[in-house]
């Protein structure tokens, strides 16, 4: 039950004077929720102003600069209305001080009104922006005009709120005005000393503070009210996780005793020797899952730096020991793909391999389940569809989940209610910055995969603009006649009206007719197996050039596939750029990347492609996309449950989030049932933030 306390906090804003139907439908845009009633008090509370306006600049009327927001006390001169019938010239009002003469421009004004607001001769005090003309200054529909002597009710300093179409600023201001005094004084969950020493406000101050700000230098981020907030919500986030870590880990793992025997032929029949962080994150896992506690580790590899080696090593020290293990990709290619490579290196050690999606129907998909079930199939390889209730394994002891960030921590909540508590392996080509792995992945530890395989050669990155297209086009014509590999990407399916982009359609048409056959087309549209025929052709070399959307972003494999074109670099994000790089490289010859771009490039787009050029790091690539893009994109917050913050921000605050997770490890070991009195004010922060979740499975515990 959500404390009494926060009761005026989750009322709805529709509550609030001066919010009608219009207000709360446009609340629902501006507050990201899914209807008006799920719009609270505290939602308003936590949209934070972004900048502000400063009326104190009062210069008179001659020294006020082109463009500023000033104030200005004045007299009124004259009122200049429009011819009549000519509704498109403005209304004029002509006002003095000892400076010079003012303007205020009107369109469209009601005479009746503006000689009500502004009588002759009478002194008034007006704000607004000046617009210098030829050498006469004019301030076009002033914010705030009132008679001098009520110049103190003016607003001298204005916080700035992020809006949505058809509110209005002022509008806005006031309904927060009227939420602020709802903030009750809330018992304090954060640690006295830490309070002290950070200079951290009570957190009815904080959001006082942070919508009253009186300087510019009140909006920045490193205020102590900003830092307040940013640290309950980091708070927050990471006692989630510590509560859903603490609930799987009190099912406990099956320890897994590895012999060697599997995994030693295996590695007897590669090709190529481990690189040593492949052995050292093997040896992580094993460590791991030795022990009493169910493992749980993100395996973090950069694109091609050989994730699925350590997967298969740790699949077979669970099958050393009598179990079973599922690998979990995203796709059916990526499904089909890793049932490739890992049946080719483990029938040397004999080991039985099934492939189980969506699209395995009848007959076969019987006889998929009953060697499940019976045990006889050792490693399952498959989409979500393999945690369907029809399936039932006989003892699985390992689950490893490829791409983290489409498989949140529900979906491995529900992996626990099935019964099944095994040892987790979440692997990610997105390379995460460590601030982010702590804060959407707090309950995991790392391993890092930071070499590439050896006898990969790097990849020689370009940037050319589209208006050499044809350049390339040619380039390519001579590269294929070589028997080259080629991949070329666009961002859209169809050609649209507003966006001058080249559709996946469009360009494979025009490729073929300069080109000639040969070129497959493969886009989201499509269905599987379609997909995967044109995949197959491209791979045995039938098809030696492939026009695709970034559906082959992640994760497909054509070792012979050597250049890599890439249209209209400058829309995609930094990671998903170097994810499709990765694409290519992945055999032992040189391989090139062509970004297309169409100038003039932004600032951001320039940054963007220059670091391409620069370096093959994903880690540092992830840094830098951080600083251009912030954290909600990288991890494509809304649609996977990872944060997305309302107040911190992990560039400003990442000192915080290093505190907090410490903090949240603490509490959690000395009040796993959060009873105390400190344990019972960080109930509260949990429903403040709308982490209920977390506080349900204390109950579930």
């Amino acid at each position: 039950m959500r404390p009494t306390i926060l009761d005026p906090l989750f009322s709805p804003v529709s509550g609030l004077p001066g919010v009608g139907p219009k207000i709360s439908e446009l609340f629902v845009k501006l507050l990201g929720r899914e209807t008006p009633d799920d719009c609270r008090v505290i939602d308003l509370l936590f949209h934070a102003p972004t900048s502000l306006i400063d009326r104190r600049n009062q210069p008179g009327i001659a020294r006020a600069p082109q463009g500023a927001i000033v104030t200005i006390t004045a007299r009124v001169d004259r009122h200049q209305a429009p011819p009549r019938g000519n509704r498109n010239v403005p209304y004029r009002v002509f006002l003095h001080d000892e400076t010079g003469e003012l303007a205020l421009v009107f369109f469209r004004g009601q005479a009746a009104w503006l000689e009500k607001q502004l009588p002759i001769d009478e002194e008034v005090t007006v704000s607004g922006k000046v617009d210098w003309f030829n050498g006469r200054a004019s301030m076009v529909h002033p914010d705030y005009i009132v008679k001098a002597s009520d110049a103190e009710s003016l607003p001298l300093v204005e916080p700035i709120y992020p809006l949505t179409a058809g509110l209005s600023p002022k509008t806005l201001r006031k309904i927060i005005e009227a939420a602020l005094p709802r903030m009750p004084e809330l018992p304090e969950w954060i640690d006295l000393a830490l309070a002290q020493k950070q200079g951290l406000p009570t957190i009815r101050d904080s959001f006082h503070m942070l919508h009253e700000p009186r300087d510019t230098s009140d909006i920045d981020p490193q205020t102590p009210a900003r830092r307040r907030l940013a640290y309950d919500e980091f708070l927050a986030g990471q006692l989630s996780l510590a509560l859903v870590r603490q609930r799987l880990r009190k099912v406990a793992g099956q320890p897994v005793h590895a012999t060697g025997k599997i995994s030693g032929k295996i590695l007897q029949n590669l090709p190529f020797s481990p690189t040593k962080s492949q052995t050292e994150a093997v040896a992580d896992v094993l460590k791991d899952m030795a022990g009493e506690e169910r493992m749980l580790r993100l395996l973090q590899g950069d694109v091609g730096s050989g994730k699925t080696l350590v997967a298969l090593l740790s699949m077979a020290a669970v099958i050393e020991s009598g179990g079973q293990a599922v690998l979990m990709a995203p796709t059916e290619i990526l499904a089909r793909q890793h049932h490739a490579t890992i049946s080719k290196f483990a029938a040397a050690a004999g080991l039985n391999v099934e492939v189980l999606t969506g699209r395995t129907k009848g007959r076969e998909r019987e006889d998929i389940l009953e060697r499940i079930a019976s045990g006889e199939a050792q490693i399952v390889i498959g989409t979500h569809a393999l945690f369907q209730d029809s399936v039932n394994y006989k003892n699985l002891m390992l689950a490893v989940v490829d791409e983290q960030h489409r498989f949140g921590v529900h979906q491995r909540l529900r992996l626990t209610a099935k019964g099944i508590s095994p040892h987790m392996l979440v692997m990610t080509a997105t390379p995460i910055p460590r601030t982010l792995v702590l804060a959407a992945f707090g309950d995991m530890d790392v391993s890092k995969l930071t070499e590439k395989p050896a006898g990969r050669k790097p990849i020689t990155t370009i940037t050319i603009p589209t208006e050499r297209t044809g350049e390339i086009v040619g380039r390519l014509k001579s590269a294929l006649a070589e028997g080259k590999k080629a991949y070329w990407i666009c961002p859209l399916v169809e050609e649209s009206e507003e966006v001058d982009l080249m559709s996946v359609e469009e360009r494979h048409a025009t490729l073929v007719s300069a080109l000639g056959p040969g070129i497959g087309l493969i886009h989201g549209r499509m269905s599987g197996p379609e997909k995967d025929a044109v995949m197959l052709a491209f791979k045995s070399g039938e098809l030696r050039l492939l026009v695709a959307t970034t559906v082959v972003e992640v994760g497909v494999d054509v070792p012979d596939a050597t250049i890599m074109v890439i249209e209209h670099a400058e829309r995609f994000g930094l990671a998903q750029l170097h994810q499709l790089r990765g694409r290519v490289g992945r055999g032992d010859e040189a391989s090139t990347c062509i970004l297309l771009y169409k100038g003039p490039l932004g600032e951001t787009g320039h940054a963007r492609l220059s670091i391409m050029r620069d370096t093959e790091d994903g880690f540092r690539i992830a840094e830098e996309d951080l600083k251009l893009r912030g954290e909600g994109e990288i991890l494509g917050t809304r649609q996977s449950g990872t944060p997305g913050f309302r107040i911190a921000s992990i560039e400003a605050h990442a000192d915080l989030l290093e505190i907090a997770r410490k903090d949240a490890a603490y509490l959690i070991e000395r009040d796993p049932d959060l009873t105390s009195e400190r344990g019972e004010a960080v109930r509260t922060l949990l429903y403040l933030f709308r982490r209920d979740e977390a506080i349900r499975f204390l109950r579930a515990g």
